[in-house]
């Protein structure tokens, strides 16, 4: 079997998840895939998905962007996947839909002009607005955290779920991104809370290095789409509930699951 046949195989079995909304075995998929060709089968599947679902692509997320999450799937780099219109949340989310999801605090980047890799931080930054947000980790995978590969989770559109966008706002310098409070609650109790410092330093480095990551691939970030930048926390379980996301000095965002 050819590389090319053995990659496609790999697309039709993620692809076969989406359509059937039917989680898969780790066991069906192998474990030492390397990090060009897991690339190369999501983009395929997410090429494939727009054809055959409508989906659009509608930006990026970006995960392991911190020492400890790294840690958990022995990376020293962060991974990206692809977002799609079914990733978008308007704040509702029924458990039953999902597989096995998890809960992030994080800030979304609402991207107003393309994006290259000759922008430094400051141009990032005029180029962009901020957002609370929330993301929904979720993947194809039973019984996936904290067991996947690193090449079944980049394959898995590095298990891209659901994400809450807040209202948006303009004018955050790289001083006031720096280091922001994010708390996270659950049915009006404290979970958790962390800074924007635990994403890669800052959340603006990590949106540089998807920059510069998309484009070894021939990929750009357009305008239009939107960047969940990465985790202030540890992932929490999903429940059933009320949670709220707060941000110093940016905002907050909530989400109902039922």
């Amino acid at each position: 079997m050819t590389n090319t046949t053995y990659n496609n195989k790999l697309e039709e079995t993620i692809l076969s998840a989406y359509k059937n909304n039917q989680p898969l075995s780790k066991e069906t998929f192998p474990d030492e895939l390397e990090k060009p060709a897991a690339y190369q089968i999501q983009h395929e599947v997410t090429t494939r998905r727009r054809t055959i679902n409508n989906e659009e692509l509608i930006g990026y997320k970006i995960s392991l962007t911190s020492k400890q999450t790294q840690s958990l799937f022995n990376s020293n780099t962060p991974l990206y996947g692809a977002l799609t219109t079914s990733n978008l949340s308007n704040g509702n989310i029924l458990l039953n839909d999902m597989f096995s999801p998890l809960i992030e605090i994080e800030l979304m980047f609402l991207v107003k002009a393309d994006l290259s890799t000759e922008d430094s931080l400051d141009d990032i930054l005029a180029k962009t607005s901020v957002a609370p947000g929330l993301e929904i980790p979720d993947s194809r995978f039973t019984d996936w955290f904290p067991k996947l590969t690193l090449g079944q989770i980049i394959a898995d559109s590095a298990v891209a779920g659901k994400v809450i966008i807040g209202t948006p706002i303009e004018g955050l310098t790289f001083e006031k991104l720096n280091d922001v409070p994010g708390t996270l609650k659950f049915n009006g109790e404290v979970v958790d809370k962390g800074s924007s410092s635990q994403v890669l330093e800052h959340p603006i480095n990590a949106i540089k290095w998807l920059i510069d990551e998309l484009a070894t691939t021939g990929h750009t970030i357009k305008k239009g789409m939107v960047i969940s930048s990465g985790t202030f926390i540890m992932p929490k379980v999903l429940e059933k509930g009320r949670y709220e996301a707060t941000y110093e000095g940016i905002g907050e965002v909530s989400l109902d699951v039922m």
